[in-house]
């Protein structure tokens, strides 16, 4: 059988389904096999007053999608229309294409696939941020 693959460190914390999971003292390897299972390394989490971007907010409604505790359905709606801002204002190719997978991954209703495109254009975001300040 095939599925996701988490490799955690000691005392790596995951949330998968709301439920919060700590790894014990060695590294470990964890297959998940239900399919759409909402899965979220609490190291990568953004914490609410660090989405202050609008990738950051972005990729924090995924992340809220992922934690299984919110309202989806208008939830999904929010996320969209993020992402569309964002295709309007980044017009590049590669982050043109990675936003058009976000929809994709949001229309599928794959909160964990979209979260993972848009992580993507984060080093972009603050680039483009870090050139706006000089």
């Amino acid at each position: 059988m095939t599925g996701l693959v988490l490799k955690l460190g000691p005392k790596e914390r995951v949330l998968i389904n709301g439920a919060v999971i700590e790894n014990g003292d060695r590294r470990s390897r964890i297959t998940v096999l239900t399919a759409q299972a909402n899965i979220l390394r609490l190291k990568d989490a953004i914490h609410p007053d660090d989405a202050n971007t609008p990738v950051r907010r972005a990729c924090y409604l995924a992340q809220l999608l992922l934690s299984g505790e919110v309202d989806a359905s208008p939830l999904w709606d929010r996320l969209m229309g993020q992402i569309q801002i964002l295709a309007d204002v980044l017009v590049d190719r590669a982050s043109s294409n990675l936003l058009q997978q976000a929809k994709v991954a949001i229309e599928e209703r794959n909160a964990y696939g979209c979260l993972k495109l848009l992580r993507q254009i984060l080093p972009l975001e603050a680039r483009l941020l870090a050139q706006r300040r000089q």
